[in-house]
């Protein structure tokens, strides 16, 4: 075990996601560590929120041998002007759950008369130290399709077919996702730099 990460975030599908790749790392939601408070995500991109959440949360935490991370991602559409971008987990409204989400980006391509239609996925990462704040990014490129299917994954998954498969993230299998999301990919520049930034720690 190299060290302890924070996670700034309650979402339970991405806690599991992250405690499976950073294996090497002790993993705790920040809800494990100290009370839940609300952090506003003002920033104008998934980077500058996710390092707005990552430090919230160092900050809070008042400790300087922390190490928090974050990441803020979406689904974006170009056709559709790229929504819902960064507003992808409150597309629906703030207190929308992922399925509410989901079905109003369904609407939104119906509403247009689009069945299928490009569209990607972005993952920012963010880790904030006593050394300040970092961040990485991955994408994923693919399909949405007006007919949602699967129940594997969360969030836009059913909706969003990746490049060089016919089936959706909801009905593909989780260690087949992590080999290419957008998640997994930012993953792996994250885990590079975390390693660094625990190296003299261990």
């Amino acid at each position: 075990m190299i060290g302890k990460i924070i996670l700034a975030s309650s979402n339970r599908g991405k806690i599991a996601e992250f405690k499976d790749y950073l294996r090497d790392f002790e993993v705790l939601s920040y809800e494990e560590v100290i009370e839940p408070f609300e952090i506003e995500e003002y920033g104008k991109s998934f980077k500058e929120n996710a390092i707005i959440k990552s430090r919230a949360v160092f900050d809070r935490l008042n400790d300087k041998n922390a190490i928090v991370l974050s990441d803020d991602s979406g689904i974006s559409v170009p056709l559709l002007n790229g929504i819902p971008g960064i507003y992808s987990a409150r597309f629906a409204g703030k207190e929308a759950n992922a399925q509410k989400n989901l079905e109003l980006l369904v609407q939104k391509l119906k509403e247009n008369g689009i069945e299928k239609t490009d569209a990607f996925y972005t993952a920012a990462i963010a880790i904030s130290t006593e050394k300040g704040d970092f961040s990485v990014h991955g994408w994923m490129y693919g399909k949405v399709t007006d007919n949602p299917k699967g129940n594997n994954g969360f969030g836009y998954d059913p909706m969003f077919i990746p490049q060089g498969f016919e089936k959706t993230l909801g009905e593909l299998e989780a260690n087949v996702k992590e080999k290419f999301s957008h998640r997994s990919r930012a993953l792996r520049l994250a885990l590079i730099l975390l390693k660094t930034l625990t190296k003299d720690k261990r």
